[in-house]
């Protein structure tokens, strides 16, 4: 359980703010191994760069992006980070996807990854979304997180994405319906008026 200051929604200037800060996380977990889109060898700079390119996607509303700071009070290090990007689609509104969800090395087992899932769960169900979905690395940590949140996994597919040396990985999908899915669902169960299809 965390016991830090709840995850922070940034917006588009605390997104540049907060770059060079993402910068390192980001760099620091692809070079622990995970698998978030990038190669060994990405350097902070880099990872910055990208950061500060979501900007504009911020900015539009249809990125959201959070930050999970360091538990002690003055600890204003970016321990933790989770986006949730939303689609403009018209057919598609009702959904968004998880992304970018990580944690420092130093800060895991502490409860951010969960604390920082919850925020976004409850801000996309505030923004309308009734169905979220995410992938992740198979056999990853982040699989008993995602488990343990809730999520159903939907399948894998084989050879997906490479890892940070490049070796391909099987990708495990999963998807969060969320409260007005869950109120549909009840209704769509109950019985319809004869005459009516």
């Amino acid at each position: 359980m965390t016991h830090g200051p709840a995850p922070e929604r940034l917006t588009a200037a605390g997104l540049r703010a907060a770059s060079e800060q993402l910068g390192d996380l980001l760099a620091d977990t692809v070079r622990g191994g995970s698998s978030l889109g990038f190669l060994a060898g990405l350097d902070r700079a880099a990872a910055s760069d990208w950061w500060r390119g979501l900007g504009p996607e911020v900015e539009a509303g249809r990125l959201a992006v959070w930050v999970a700071r360091g538990r002690e009070r003055d600890d204003a290090r970016v321990a933790g980070t989770v986006s949730v990007a939303f689609t403009d689609k018209p057919n598609g509104r009702h959904r968004a996807e998880i992304a970018k969800l990580m944690v420092h090395p130093d800060a895991r087992g502490q409860g951010l990854a969960r604390a920082l899932l919850t925020a976004a769960e409850q801000a996309a169900a505030e923004a309308g979304v009734t169905l979220l979905v995410l992938d992740t690395e198979t056999g990853s940590p982040a699989e008993s997180v995602y488990r343990g949140a809730g999520w159903t996994e939907a399948g894998t597919i084989p050879d997906y994405a490479t890892d940070p040396t490049g070796a391909l990985h099987p990708t495990t999908l999963f998807y969060k319906r969320l409260g007005t899915a869950a109120r549909r669902r009840t209704t769509d169960a109950e019985p319809r008026p004869a005459g009516r299809q």
